[in-house]
Parts: structure tokens; C-alpha cells; sequence
């Protein structure tokens, strides 16, 4: 058994798009379903990008889908690295369609709710427009995805990916089914949203009576985001999948290298790790 990948919230993509985090939402796409998730992740990702502190974090996520191809989502954020309740909250509605057995296309709207002082890089724009196609190859799997982020700040990001789901066979018995998917994906966009966070981190700094100085005692500018269109990381993913009848878990490494046009002050390297678990009715 696979399942589509949908990256329904982000920023994955809602990304928090824990973006990278992908929302696998139809185990079973022949009749109307529900899939609950739940994923453990050791950072945040928005398109393989991180802040400087990193931020572990839970999610939460429920998918109802029709036969037709319409599906509606609602999911909920904890950092656990920071104090409070609820860090986020996502709700989305999306529709896919396939147009052959090797063609497939997806498009979805997700709107996201932020705490005020929100530490994540997205908190800019709460509402994203994603439109996604995959397309099946002999070998291996192309997908495009064009997403439109706004609210403080509107961006736009393009990614390009190749992946290549593999079979280990069973573990068990002939009903479950271990596989590994690599995939190598290029993520492209503009940074407009960096405004925005800088702006927040300032404020943050001076709530807890830091001002807004850096480690070298000089007071940080406000970095006026990058609005031209640029390259802005290197991904490659190796997400390790367990499935049965109803659910599915998978260990996922992600490794992103950020091209010099990313003016994020994280690492250029950046490793993330998450653990998921879905079942569905």
C-alpha cells in the first residue's frame, strides 16, 4: 500500500510547513476516509528554511476525503521549545484529480492562525495557495509545486523535485509493505516574509529586555527581505515508510544545503528528523 503525498499545510506546504512535514491523506482514495496524523519533528522547515533557534515541535492533523477528489483538513502546532499553548493552528480545503494513471495534479488553500509573537518564519502569511503535479516516469516520480503565500507579506515559492519510490517488501506478512522513497528537490522563491520576522524578533528581544542587539552588542538591522525571484535551497529526503491496511509510520531525514541567495541567519547545512504515524477509517 502507498499513498499520495500531500502537502496539505505548508508547508508542510503551510508549512509551518513542516514543510516540509508531508500530510499523507488518502491510504485508501477509493472511498470517502478520514486520516488522523501525528508527527514529531526535530525543526521547523519553510522550503528548507530554519531560524537560527531551532524549534522542534508536534502536529496534529485530521483529513477528510471524498471519492470525488475533494478533501478538507484541519491540523495544530506545538513547539515544544516554547512556553504557551497551541503555536499554531491550520485549516485547509483542496481538491486533486488524475488525469491519467501516470498524471496527477492537486490544488489547495490553507489558512493558519498565529500567536502574536509567533517565532516561525511563515507567521507573515497566513493564507497559501498551493497547485501541485506529479507525474509517474518508468524510473522515477517529477513533481511541481507553485505556491502563493500572503497576508503581512506575499511570496512566492517553486519547487522541483525527482524521487523514486522503492519496495523493500514485507516484514510481517504479504499485508504490509516496507519502502523508502529518496527524492532530491530544488525549492525556489522570494523572501519577502524575513521582513516580517525580523520585525517580531525585534519586538520579542525588547519584551524580555534585550533590546535589539546582536551577540556582538551592535544594534541588529531590520533586513528588508529579498523581492526578487531567487534559488533558495537544496533538498534531499529519505523518508522510510511502514504500512499496513489502515495506517502507516515513517522516519523521514531531510538534509537542506541554502543557496548564498537565502538570507536566513540559520546554518547553511540544516538536518531535520520527524516521526509519523497515520491511521485512517
Amino acid at each position: 500500500m502507498r499513498s499520495t503525498v500531500f502537502c496539505l499545510l505548508m508547508s508542510i506546504q503551510s508549512y509551518i510547513v513542516v514543510a516540509q512535514t508531508d500530510t499523507r491523506s488518502d491510504l485508501n482514495a477509493d472511498r470517502s476516509n478520514i486520516t488522523f496524523a501525528a508527527i514529531y519533528s526535530n525543526n521547523v522547515s519553510y522550503y528548507g528554511q530554519s531560524t537560527a533557534e531551532k524549534l522542534p515541535y508536534v502536529l496534529t492533523n485530521a483529513t477528510a476525503r471524498l471519492p470525488v477528489g475533494a478533501y478538507f483538513s484541519a491540523g495544530a502546532y506545538k513547539l515544544l521549545n516554547v512556553t504557551g499553548g497551541i503555536s499554531a493552528v491550520d485549516l485547509g480545503i483542496g481538491y486533486s484529480y488524475s488525469f491519467t494513471d501516470n498524471f496527477n495534479a492537486d490544488v489547495s488553500y490553507t489558512w493558519s492562525i498565529f500567536p502574536e509573537d509567533s517565532p516561525l518564519l511563515q507567521a507573515a502569511n497566513t493564507n497559501n495557495i498551493n497547485i501541485m503535479s506529479d507525474y509517474n516516469w518508468p524510473w522515477f516520480k517529477t513533481s511541481v509545486s507553485l505556491d502563493y503565500a500572503f497576508g503581512t507579506e506575499r511570496d512566492f515559492f517553486l519547487g522541483f523535485s525527482n524521487s523514486k519510490d522503492i519496495g523493500l517488501g514485507p516484514v510481517f506478512d504479504e499485508d504490509d509493505q516496507l519502502s523508502v522513497e529518496p527524492t532530491i528537490e530544488v525549492l525556489s522563491g522570494t523572501q519577502r516574509f524575513y521582513t516580517t520576522y525580523q520585525q517580531q524578533k525585534i519586538k520579542r528581544n525588547k519584551g524580555k529586555g534585550k533590546g535589539a542587539n546582536n551577540a556582538n552588542g551592535a544594534v541588529e538591522d531590520i533586513i528588508v527581505s529579498n523581492t526578487s525571484f531567487n534559488l533558495l535551497t537544496y533538498n534531499l529526503k529519505l523518508p522510510l515508510t511502514y504500512s499496513r491496511s489502515s495506517y502507516l509510520a515513517e522516519a523521514a531525514y531531510q538534509f537542506s544545503v541554502l543557496s548564498g541567495k537565502a538570507i536566513t541567519k540559520a546554518r547553511k547545512q540544516q538536518s531535520f528528523i520527524s516521526l509519523s504515524l497515520y491511521y485512517q477509517f
